[in-house]
């Protein structure tokens, strides 16, 4: 099942009462708060919410965020270094004890009580290894407002809040299947352990969203290594759930608990979060459906490069759509296109590097790439705006000085 059409089904859900976890009453306490998702009470976040150094070279400092700098992808390979991977917190980063930690396992959805499982357990199982991006739905947010002039709330992300790693990790099918899932389960719901969400003076508990037991089934993982090591303890650690092609607050990080539930569930992050409101959408706002298509290249914008010499430009298109057919790039502002050579494997399919080679004169201009995947959806020039700004597609215009 697709995310859009599961959002769609359980947010009618929702409106008839049918749902639990989240209620009508608690929707509207979060309206009246104005709460801005990504955007918690200070005192809900500590000095230095993110582990990891980031160097200003590799990263743009976000607060409780960090985005990754283009440039620092130059010349490394198809999957993001672990170093350079962005990190999305809605608080802090937590420090958990492997050996201590458990993940439990329960709800309505099972034949019996709960489950629980250690880290060492989940090791047991057979695992499985796959390429997977993971990509906040407000990637690229930022140009809503330097691009087209309009005002949205929440991080303002260029379009370094996604990376492509190497996950390995036991499927949760396996797990599921083991804790004893009954025929009656209709949604999982994984919690994380950072600490509970707090804005507008309103405490909404643990970051948690809510999937279809069929996509449970489908292609989630349990993962506990990342690029070959243990999850670092800003991507996870000990263990995360991944959800390919879902966005990226799906993915969650730090899981300590899944409900398996034999009804439907709600919480935040599918009601107030994660949905676009506006003027083109209706009051009670519409699901985010699946990722969309963005091309980005690998240097910053702003970036010098010599004139008069041939310069070979390098950049990365993806689509949760499928794999990228083309790449066509301007160098002048988006009067004439070329088409991009592609280069390099593309384990899973996830995102296509791609180079063109220009020998600029000097003075400024204006890059530009657009992508189509494999069904021919391609990056419009003009991105449907929405309040929260979500799902920013449109082409991006990269300054660049040759000199």
């Amino acid at each position: 099942m697709s995310e859009s059409r599961y959002d769609i089904r359980r947010f009618h859900d929702f409106l008839a009462g049918r749902t639990r976890g989240f209620t009508r009453r608690d929707l509207l306490t979060i309206t009246a708060a104005a709460l801005l998702p990504g955007t918690p009470d200070v005192s809900t976040v500590a000095d230095g919410p993110i582990v990891k150094p980031l160097p200003p070279e590799l990263f743009r400092s976000l607060g409780t965020n960090a985005e990754t700098r283009w440039s620092a992808l130059k010349d490394q390979g198809y999957y993001v270094p672990v170093d350079r991977f962005f990190v999305r917190n809605h608080t802090s980063t937590p420090a958990i004890d492997a050996d201590t930690w458990s993940l439990k396992v329960t709800g309505t959805g099972l034949r019996g009580g709960p489950v629980h499982y250690s880290l060492d357990d989940l090791r047991r199982f057979p695992s499985e290894t796959r390429a997977v991006a993971v990509e906040c739905a407000g990637n690229g947010r930022g140009y809503y407002t330097t691009q087209q002039g309009q005002t949205v709330s929440g991080t303002a992300w260029q379009l370094g809040a996604v990376g492509v790693a190497r996950w390995r990790g036991v499927r949760l099918s396996t797990v599921l299947r083991h804790a004893g899932i009954s025929r009656a389960a209709v949604d999982v719901q994984p919690s994380g352990l950072d600490a509970n969400f707090v804005s507008g003076g309103v405490d909404l508990g643990p970051v948690r969203r809510p999937f279809p037991v069929a996509k449970a089934f489908d292609d989630v993982l349990l993962a506990y290594e990342m690029n070959g090591v243990p999850l670092p303890p800003d991507h996870g650690f000990p263990v995360r759930v991944l959800v390919p092609g879902w966005i990226g607050i799906a993915s969650i990080k730090w899981v300590g608990t899944l409900e398996v539930s034999a009804e439907p569930l709600f919480s935040p992050w599918n009601t107030q979060f994660y949905r676009l409101f506006g003027p083109e959408f209706p009051a009670e706002g519409v699901p985010i459906d699946e990722q969309v298509v963005k091309s980005a290249f690998e240097l910053d914008p702003g970036a010098t490069v010599p004139a008069g010499t041939t310069t070979r430009l390098t950049g990365r298109s993806w689509s949760a759509h499928g794999p990228i057919r083309r790449v066509d790039v301007s160098t002048d502002g988006g009067a004439t296109w070329r088409r991009a050579r592609h280069y390099g494997d593309t384990p899973g399919g996830v995102w296509q590097r791609w180079e063109l080679d220009w020998k600029p004169a000097a003075g400024t201009h204006e890059l530009l790439a657009r992508a189509t995947d494999v069904h021919g959806n391609s990056q419009p020039d003009t991105a449907t705006y929405n309040t929260l700004g979500y799902l920013f597609d449109a082409v991006v215009r990269i300054p660049v000085t040759a000199a």
